[in-house]
């Protein structure tokens, strides 16, 4: 196959086993961010390992929160890719889940389980040791090579803008990789060009002073019930976001984007189209693997893929009130409060929603209705014509033998805004994950060929980035 690097690749094989003893010992460090566990630990090990593979690096403070571990490299050209991934990860619970320790690294049936293995320290692990393999094998380069490694994206990236903003210059680059990237079931890899924006709230609703005993419900108002009112308001049964404005700035898919969207949806993976009927089939059959009939609005095919990555969602995470315990206790709640996460498309405004949700709850009644925000992120795409993106594409045929899926966005959020305000950064996605990894679930794995794989993915990424 054109464009392979068979004596890297050698060396990759050769050395896997300590590649993978190396990424064991990385999950084997606790790193919660959200309970401030192990992160010093893990900052420090990452510093160390990228230093043990030719790397410069060193730990950089943030203003107040966990320190991000930068590292670069010297290369032959004067364009510069920049890895972003982050050290730090989930908690492990419901521990009762897991069929092994979440922080043991156990193998078993070519698979590694540990918390953090594929969300986020097996693609980091993956892209140091492939810089190392180049070191290695070639001596240099063939661009410069920076890496930002920070302590806290599973907690909304609190410091991250302002790091990047007071080191712009230190991390300036031509070219971007995310954090990560999945297996699809058809065996080709994927690859994303963008995220989802984040509004993540509380609402909190309150009724007297105290909890009070529930045959006072004739005539004292429950907090839960003023919550359940509030939170209707916001969404219709045929899932229908009712917040006015809500859809004003959402931009439609480009002829790309659908172009890219019908080519994931191909099978055997040629990416040749599929009939209407296979479609469905496939979506109940994945829906009923679920527990469910079918999935929301009976969406299948290509419809329920553009509704998956073009279309913006009000979801409640969690609601708390009351009694929720063994047995009966008759109590009129006194407090109410609920977790709701909007996840945003281009062109939305987590601060605009922000305005247009309490302007909503005022309009209904419901000013009284309390709203906390906990984190925001804004939407983000690289355009699908760069050359960014092709050499991605390409490096992905060599190293797997078909083509990728590129998804111009996915489900999920993260802190991706920053690099495209400070450093104008085009950003594309892919890893060492797949599509049964289980990330921030119990039993979170990759499977090692998948691992195997990613680090020659970015050898041959950066070779094919090099002849841009």
């Amino acid at each position: 196959m054109p464009g392979i690097v068979k004596e890297e690749w050698r060396y990759i094989d050769e050395n896997f086993e300590t590649f993978v003893q190396e990424l064991r010992s990385a999950v084997q460090k606790p790193s919660i961010a959200a309970q401030n566990v192990g992160m010093s630990e893990a900052a420090q090990y990452f510093r160390d390992l990228m230093e043990s593979h030719g790397i410069t690096a060193r730990i950089m403070p943030t203003r107040g929160g966990f320190p991000c571990v930068y590292g670069e490299v010297k290369g032959k050209s004067d364009k510069t890719v920049l890895f972003y991934d982050h050290y730090d990860v989930q908690p492990p619970d419901p521990l009762d889940e897991w069929e092994s320790e979440p922080f043991s690294g156990d193998i078993r049936d070519g698979k590694m389980y540990a918390r953090g293995v594929s969300d986020n320290k097996g693609n980091a692990c993956a892209r140091i040791q492939a810089i190392g393999t180049l070191l290695k094998v070639r001596k240099e380069l063939p661009l410069n090579v920076k890496f930002l490694i920070e302590g806290e994206e599973e907690i909304g990236s609190p410091h991250l803008a302002e790091f990047i903003e007071d080191n712009a210059d230190l991390l300036r680059a031509d070219f971007g990789v995310w954090e990560s990237g999945y297996m699809n079931p058809d065996g080709r890899p994927g690859m994303y060009l963008g995220v989802k924006g984040m509004l993540y709230i509380e609402l909190e609703a309150k009724g007297a002073n105290k909890d009070m005993h529930s045959g006072s419900a004739t005539h004292i108002p429950s907090a839960a019930w003023r919550l359940v009112w509030a939170l209707a308001s916001i969404k219709d049964a045929n899932e229908n976001i009712l917040i006015p404005g809500f859809y004003d700035d959402v931009l439609p898919p480009t002829e790309r984007e659908i172009q890219l969207l019908e080519e994931s949806l191909g099978e055997n993976g040629r990416g040749e189209p599929q009939d209407d009927k296979t479609e469905k089939l496939r979506a109940q059959e994945n829906a009923r693997a679920l527990g469910l009939e079918e999935y929301l609005l009976g969406l299948y095919g290509t419809e329920l893929r553009k509704r998956q990555l073009f279309s913006p969602t009000a979801n409640i995470c969690g609601i708390k009130t009351g009694y929720i315990g063994e047995g009966q206790k008759t109590v009129l709640p006194a407090r109410a409060m609920a977790k709701m996460d909007f996840r945003l498309v281009p062109d939305q405004d987590p601060d605009d929603i922000l305005a247009k949700l309490r302007k909503h709850l005022a309009s209904r009644g419901f000013a009284d209705i309390a709203v906390k925000v906990v984190s925001k992120d804004y939407p983000v795409k690289t355009p699908a014509d760069l050359p960014v993106v092709d050499a991605a594409r390409k490096a992905a045929e060599a190293v797997y033998g078909k083509p990728p899926v590129i998804a111009p966005t996915q489900g999920g959020s993260g802190p991706m805004y920053p690099f495209k305000k400070y450093l104008n950064l085009p950003m594309v996605a892919f890893g060492v994950g797949y599509w049964g990894s289980s990330n921030h679930g119990p039993n979170e794995n990759i499977r090692l060929e998948d691992y195997r794989n990613g680090i020659k993915m970015v050898v041959q990424f950066l070779d094919e980035l090099s002849r841009i």
